[in-house]
């Protein structure tokens, strides 16, 4: 009995000495996303305090905010400027607590600071590097606030990154149909896993969001409009 207790109190030990090397809690719950994703991520969900590196594809930025967003927990879209809001509606992602900052100027990555502090989920696409430093400082307000970076493009000390590829369409025929469906390829990398996990998805599916080939698609209510939000200048 004594070794049991000894133990779980050298375990716990070692939790509280990691927690206090990485800055955050292991046993913060994961923010929710799709099904099709949730397999390839490590956690299975979008972890509080940590950053993610995403591809262009703006299809998986939307999937991975659909969830989050509909659970209740804000989103922000920081440096899209191009960013398709009925594409987003369709996408599954509630447009009643998304945010967004098409143009944040030259403080970017302050702005992106700024609003981590209130919101739990920011995607950002850099116009440019960010020095070391900011990036370090960023990622200290992420885990204290425990919100959720999601960088397309490049980004450094990331828990995963994330991206799709090797598209086909489906629903054509020999030169007649419509597009009902696109299939991808999503590819996880982390140094949590020894190799890259990828699974084949539909994305969008037939109701617009993302499913694993061969799970059953719902199709998500009407969600409300939304206000954009401009940085101050």
């Amino acid at each position: 009995m004594r070794s049991i207790v000894a133990d779980a109190g050298a375990i716990q030990a070692l939790r509280a000495q990691v927690e206090r090397l990485q800055g955050r809690r292991l046993d913060v719950p994961v923010l929710p996303v799709p099904s099709a994703l949730a397999e390839l991520l490590p956690g299975g969900g979008l972890r509080p305090g940590s950053s993610y590196s995403l591809g262009r594809s703006t299809s998986l930025l939307f999937a991975l905010l659909a969830r989050p967003s509909q659970d209740g927990s804000w989103c922000a879209a920081v440096g899209m400027p191009h960013l398709g809001v009925e594409a987003a509606r369709s996408a599954g992602v509630d447009l009643a607590r998304l945010v967004l900052v098409p143009d944040p100027g030259e403080r970017w990555l302050a702005v992106t600071a700024a609003i981590a502090d209130v919101l739990p989920v920011v995607a950002v696409r850099p116009p440019a590097r960010a020095k070391d430093a900011d990036i370090s400082r960023l990622a200290a307000r992420m885990r204290e606030r425990e919100a959720v970076l999601l960088v397309q493009g490049p980004w450094p000390q990331t828990e995963a990154m994330i991206d799709v590829g090797d598209p086909s369409w489906s629903g054509i025929g020999e030169g007649y149909g419509v597009l009902d469906g696109r299939e991808l390829t999503v590819t996880v990398t982390s140094r949590r896993f020894p190799s890259p996990r990828t699974g084949r998805v539909l994305l969008p599916d037939a109701s617009g969001a993302v499913s694993a080939l061969g799970e059953t698609a719902s199709v998500a209510a009407p969600l409300a409009p939304f206000v954009p939000l401009r940085a101050a200048g």
